[in-house]
């Protein structure tokens, strides 16, 4: 029974990423309501998202820190209750910079402690199925945009996006909380087993402290693919119900692409995370990211809502399968007594990538007019990121370990 908890630590996961992510990225609905309302331009707006992903980049570190040494449970409840204030008083806010305080540093705070704390206590209770595990908690993020944004449009059209994301701060902490005391630390005995599809060389020796750890180069090239990738799609997946609301989508229509995307990302998360346990993360990773950015290409063509629901499908169903990998290659790299420490660095590195597309798509809409630069640009960086991908360091057969072959 104490093995099997592992999945009573997926589904908590799933839960509480689900709740806490799509109260979080939620605000791609808000922002035509809240500019239309408050004056505000759109740059303005979205510059919260981009303050909320570089104060979460730089507190999922010290969250995921802390977590090596006190464990996940308080962590995820202390960043409950911080997630429900920030939505709480941004909810209220008069004026921009006290919204962007509230959504950007006070909501960002805690969306840094969901990530890295839960994927490091998941990976602590699987020997086998690994990045299955990580993907399936992972799942939290792609079901909050086929139900939280949907129901955020729904209360914003019924009692205005004020109110909406006050009951949004209040159901989130209550149904959060009570999730929270179902996480803990994995045996000892299965925390420390060596992942047996496992396709890179980990770092060796094992970094024993947080020095060590960002000395070696397989910390950089994970930090720095992490980053190219979150660049490269935060920007398509934060503008595009905006972009497809000025080709003629209704409000609800172009909420809905988004819940298109978490809904392939379902697939993409059980489907990668299956084929990674099979031939090995770092092929998938590579692969996926190059198909990433095909995809975010090809939205400049694209103007009529079909066409959106169908980029939406293989881009919710590649990033949606990717991201959860990086935490499983972590593990594969420097094994699971620093793992809180390296997802929080990764974490943070892949928030200021994150940070630069709200911002940035804002930018170029408000410079051209519309988002095609977006969108090329975004391209671009994804194939660096793709690029990048194949410089990490690959196991070398003849010398795999004996305990990481599968008996």
């Amino acid at each position: 029974m104490e093995r099997h908890y592992g999945w009573v630590i997926v589904a908590a996961g799933a839960l509480i990423t689900c709740l806490a992510m799509g109260a979080m990225f939620a605000l791609p609905v808000y922002l035509q309501p809240i500019s239309e309302q408050t004056g505000w331009s759109r740059a303005g707006i979205s510059g919260a998202m981009t303050v909320g992903f570089v104060v979460m980049g730089v507190a999922g570190f010290i969250w995921g820190t802390l977590t090596d040494r006190i464990g996940a449970r308080p962590v995820v409840l202390i960043a409950a209750c911080l997630l429900g204030l920030g939505l709480f008083v941004a909810s209220r806010a008069d004026n921009l910079l006290v919204f962007q305080f509230a959504y950007g540093g006070l909501v960002g705070a805690s969306g840094g402690a969901f990530f890295a704390p839960l994927i490091a206590t998941t990976l602590g209770w699987f020997d086998k199925h690994r990045s299955l595990a990580v993907s399936l908690v992972s799942l939290g993020g792609g079901i909050a945009p086929m139900t939280i944004t949907p129901l955020a449009t729904i209360l914003i059209e019924n009692f205005g996006w004020r109110d909406a994301m006050m009951m949004t701060a209040i159901a989130a902490t209550v149904l959060i909380v009570p999730a929270t005391f179902l996480i803990r630390r994995a045996p000892e005995a299965v925390a420390t087993a060596p992942t047996p599809a496992s396709d890179v060389a980990p770092a060796e020796p094992r970094p024993p402290n947080m020095a060590a750890i960002f000395r070696t180069p397989q910390f950089f090239i994970l930090a720095g693919v992490f980053f190219l990738c979150c660049a490269a799609h935060s920007g398509p997946i934060f503008h595009t119900v905006s972009y497809a609301m000025l080709c003629g989508a209704s409000a609800l229509a172009a909420a809905s692409i988004y819940s298109v995307e978490g809904f392939a990302g379902l697939f993409g998360r059980v489907f990668f995370g299956l084929l990674a346990d099979r031939i090995g993360v770092r092929r998938v990773i590579v692969g996926g990211l190059a198909l990433q950015a095909l995809g975010i290409y090809l939205y400049i063509y694209v103007s009529e809502l079909q066409h959106f629901y169908m980029l939406a499908l293989v881009l919710g169903l590649v990033y949606g399968g990717v991201m959860p990998l990086y935490s499983v290659l972590a593990r594969d790299y420097f094994g699971p007594q620093v793992m809180g420490t390296v997802l929080g660095g990764i974490t943070m590195t892949s928030s200021i990538g994150m940070a630069f597309g709200p911002l940035g798509g804002g930018f170029l809409f408000d410079t051209f007019g519309n988002y095609h630069w977006l969108y090329v640009t975004s391209a671009f960086i994804g194939l660096g990121a793709a690029a990048l991908a194949l410089a990490f360091p690959p196991r070398n057969e003849d010398t795999t370990p004996a305990s990481a072959v599968p008996a």
